[in-house]
């Protein structure tokens, strides 16, 4: 199978209706084919923590940096994707997208490591506020533990090539363009050299690219801080969210109509491309 081919395998696991509540045989269903598929490359940690008493899983992959640079001790890239959906959809733009492109990258970085360490973790009840990454981002603080970089990927395979079809909190709109064909990265400050080198590695995909930098943590614009990159800012760390700008452009959000059928597979592929020779050109 080709990546396009993998990443709809993935799709058609992980796209199904997984709300954590009322959905938690399916939801347990999408957390075991992640397990799975990232238990080939090797150990799977699993992250538990509490929500009113119930007990939440992240899943967390290790893998190491390529060999010439396993003695410099290099901090690693966190590269993290929510699997937990909302009730009434299957998801498939959000996440099951940033879900499939993470499981590619385990597959690929196991095979051709990365200049740095990676840490993939598929986080858990992002829905109901960020849960799992802002458990595990304080953990990381608390341990004093380092990271090159976060990189959240938060929806990635709708596009829309209509005039007017993007969307944008004032005043984005005013340097933005309004077609809704181009995937967005949006860091804090700290990762203002990385936005410019990821967006052009996205760019040699063929995959139109935008990149903002967002000072204060997000505050300014709350819309910029809606996805799991949010927890690792207010912890001090660099990180970046990788998206399709969801709700801004993809008016299938939070619906039962958030089917694998209106998304871009082409786009997604090319942004799994993109993104897996900028890490790589970190």
């Amino acid at each position: 199978m080709n990546l396009k081919q993998r990443l709809e395998t993935h799709l058609q696991e992980v796209a199904r209706e997984r709300n954590p509540y009322m959905d938690s045989a399916a939801h347990f269903f999408v957390q075991e084919y992640i397990r799975q598929q990232l238990g080939q490359w090797g150990s799977v940690e699993i992250h538990t923590f509490e929500v009113r008493g119930k007990s939440c899983k992240n899943l967390i992959l290790n893998l190491p940096a390529s060999v010439e640079n396993h003695k410099a001790d290099l901090p690693p890239i966190l590269i993290g994707a929510h699997y937990d959906g909302v009730l009434g959809t299957v998801g498939a733009d959000d996440n099951a997208t940033g879900v499939a492109v993470l499981l590619e990258f385990a597959r690929s970085f196991a095979e051709k490591p990365a200049r740095y360490p990676l840490r993939l973790v598929v986080f858990d009840m992002e829905e109901y506020g960020l849960l799992g990454s802002a458990d595990y981002a304080a953990l990381l603080r608390e341990q004093k533990q380092p990271l090159r970089l976060m990189i959240s990927l938060e929806m990635l395979g709708y596009r829309d090539f209509t005039p007017g079809s993007q969307k944008y909190p004032f005043p984005l709109g005013l340097f933005y363009p309004n077609r809704g064909d181009f995937i967005a990265l949006v860091g804090n400050l700290r990762t203002l050299g990385d936005l410019i080198s990821l967006s052009g590695s996205i760019k040699q995909s063929s995959i139109n690219s935008q990149w903002l930098p967002a000072p204060n943590r997000g505050l300014l614009v709350p819309q910029t801080r809606l996805s799991d990159h949010s927890p690792f800012w207010d912890q001090g760390y660099p990180a970046i969210m990788v998206t399709d700008t969801a709700f801004m452009r993809n008016t299938h959000y939070h619906k039962p109509s958030d089917t694998i059928a209106t998304l871009d597979l082409d786009f997604l592929t090319g942004v799994c491309e993109g993104l897996e020779q900028g890490i790589r050109r970190l």
